[in-house]
């Protein structure tokens, strides 16, 4: 079987050994190919490329945004509104050995976070055929595999590309120094959004909003935070909007979050664990990402879950 081993050098965990072994690793199971990122929405083209020549495998060695682009080169701009299955023709299944710094798609599918672990762990699921078929979310004509929002989360994501730009390093501590950073910013401003789901009265007067495809919903270091634990990849999306930025309230959500088998509850927390989609709008532009990746701003957005798009290489569970 032909595989593509796409890598991005840049990836805050990602070296040329660990690049070297993984492909000397894989020759032995697969005929490998690798091809390395040069810049922004590469691995992108290079998974088009893949699909379009037929190759049977496409392993990424890097982090989220790199195999979000991997994943958006591979199915293409999603169906507009659709909830359906993918029907764009033969998709190579994908691997993925964790090289940046959350890794939060690949420890959700049970691929381990170390990259040396995750290398040896992949040639056993090969050697297995161990393959499932997960669901995955779409936005503004994207697809996104863990995690969504507007507001908070988008503006911390906002923080890190800024920082990256200047070479700061990406790390756990940074993100939590930058969320609490722009959270007190955020309290300073009115409540801007009204997020509708189906079957149900809009809900108003909403901070931020996060949109969860999977559970956990990101990592502080090794530990899980969970929005919505009832949502996984083999359900609808998660809705977890705040109608308040008090800090009480916050902070008690805050710890359910980080909390082993707790289940996030407030009344000022809107949280539904499993929804076909959810429209976010807003009085005033308000930042956008997906998995971690800042999009810009935006006064409306529509999230859909489409299940069973995309085959992947892990644990069946």
């Amino acid at each position: 079987m032909r595989a593509l081993l796409i890598v991005n050098p840049n990836a805050t965990s990602t070296t040329a050994a660990a690049r070297d072994l993984l492909a000397y690793a894989l020759s032995s199971r697969v005929r490998v190919t690798v091809a390395q990122t040069t810049h922004r929405d590469h691995a992108s083209e290079l998974a088009r490329s893949a699909r379009e020549d037929g190759m049977g495998l496409v392993i990424v060695h890097g982090g989220d945004g790199t195999v979000n682009e991997v994943i958006n080169g591979l199915l293409g701009v999603p169906l507009p509104t659709s909830m359906q299955a993918v029907t764009i023709g033969a998709i190579p299944p994908l691997a993925v050995v964790p090289g940046g710094s959350a890794n939060v798609f690949a420890r959700s599918l049970g691929i381990a976070a170390d990259p040396v672990a995750a290398t040896n762990q992949l040639i056993g699921l090969l050697d297995a055929r161990a393959r499932r078929t997960i669901g995955l979310g779409h936005c503004d004509n994207r697809w996104f595999t863990f995690n969504a929002g507007m507001g908070w989360d988008a503006e911390v994501c906002r923080a890190i590309d800024a920082g990256r730009k200047d070479g700061k390093p990406v790390s756990a501590t940074r993100y939590v120094r930058s969320a609490v950073q722009e959270f007190f910013k955020l309290k300073r401003r009115p409540a801007r959004l009204t997020v509708e789901v189906p079957g149900q009265e809009p809900f108003d007067e909403v901070h931020y909003a996060f949109i969860s495809n999977s559970s956990p919903w990101t990592y502080m270091n090794e530990r899980p935070v969970h929005t919505n634990p009832g949502t996984g990849f083999d359900s609808g999306l998660g809705l977890f909007g705040m109608r308040s930025t008090a800090l009480f309230p916050t902070l008690r959500v805050s710890r359910q979050m980080l909390t082993k088998g707790a289940e996030p509850k407030s009344r000022k927390l809107i949280r539904i664990d499993d929804v076909p989609s959810v429209r976010i709008s807003s009085t005033e532009p308000v930042g956008l990402q997906m998995d971690g990746d800042y999009l810009g701003e935006r006064t409306e957005a529509e999230f859909f879950a489409t299940p069973d798009a995309l085959e992947v290489v892990a644990p069946t569970r």
